[in-house]
């Protein structure tokens, strides 16, 4: 009796035994998988990026599993061919439907292999106007942590054909801010005044390359210096907020002018 149910044919060329066997070689296949998984995270992970990590644990789990369902199928004389022609067209209808999901992936995977920016970078997404922390990078999309504190998901076909600005190549980094003087000022003397003033209250400011002084505009109101300052990329919160502060009561001291807008308004008529 129980040799009839095992010879019983569910299908044409697969019989009870047969799915049994196919499952039994699919369980080996899913423990092989876990086993491989956890070689692989120990001896190989620790020296490797978190989000290479994630996505070869997938394509290893899966992969293995994939070719025993393979290998048990082709071990019955199951006949997938059929199954593979209509998972084929199945394939290219969902393709079509998917374009944008199949484009992420596949730029995910560019994005590990490339590696034009890795976990942890502080980064500028220019085409989307996203700047902060790369905190990860998944199958179909990658998530920064801007400075705010507030986390952007950005699909992976953006990132890869983006324009990307990354803070940690570098060691250092240089900002600018402009401050205008007026026009009866001397432009020497207040470059002397602004450049003791970061000196020796910008704590962070670089010595070398030292700051740089120019002239951008001779605007309406006020003769435009333009102030280039380096210093450390992670002491960017250390110097910005204080760099206008520190020139504002340096030019305050000296008694040099900051002028604002002004404006003459004339009534049209003459007095009589």
């Amino acid at each position: 009796m129980m040799f009839e149910i095992l010879d019983m044919q569910l299908m044409d060329g697969l019989s009870v035994w047969g799915l049994l066997i196919i499952g039994i070689l699919v369980s080996a296949g899913v423990i092989v998988a876990r086993i491989a998984r956890m070689i692989f995270n120990k001896k190989f992970a620790p020296t490797m990026p978190v989000h290479t990590v994630k996505t070869l644990n997938k394509l290893i789990y899966y992969g293995i599993i994939i070719i025993f369902l393979l290998a048990a199928t082709a071990s019955q004389g199951f006949d997938i061919g059929g199954l593979v022609v209509g998972a084929g067209f199945m394939g290219i209808v969902i393709g079509f439907a998917a374009q944008s999901v199949v484009s992420n992936m596949i730029s995910g995977a560019f994005l590990l292999i490339e590696k034009p920016v890795k976990q942890g970078d502080t980064v500028e997404v220019v085409d989307v106007n996203v700047t902060g922390k790369l905190i990860d990078i998944n199958t179909f999309s990658s998530k920064v942590q801007q400075f705010d504190g507030t986390v952007v998901r950005i699909p992976n076909e953006k990132m890869f054909t983006s324009n990307l600005r990354t803070f940690i190549l570098s060691e250092v980094r240089r900002s600018e801010v402009t401050v205008g003087i007026g026009y009866g000022e001397n432009i020497d003397n207040a470059i002397r005044v602004i450049k003791n003033a970061i000196e020796n209250n910008v704590v962070y400011s670089l010595m070398e390359p030292a700051p740089q002084f120019s002239i951008s505009e001779l605007a309406d109101n006020s003769v435009n210096i333009l102030v280039r300052v380096w210093y450390p990329r992670d002491d960017l919160l250390e110097v910005m907020p204080n760099l206008l502060k520190v020139i504002k009561n340096a030019l305050d001291d000296a008694e040099i002018e900051i002028p604002f807008p002004q404006r003459v308004v004339w009534n049209g008529k003459e007095s009589e």
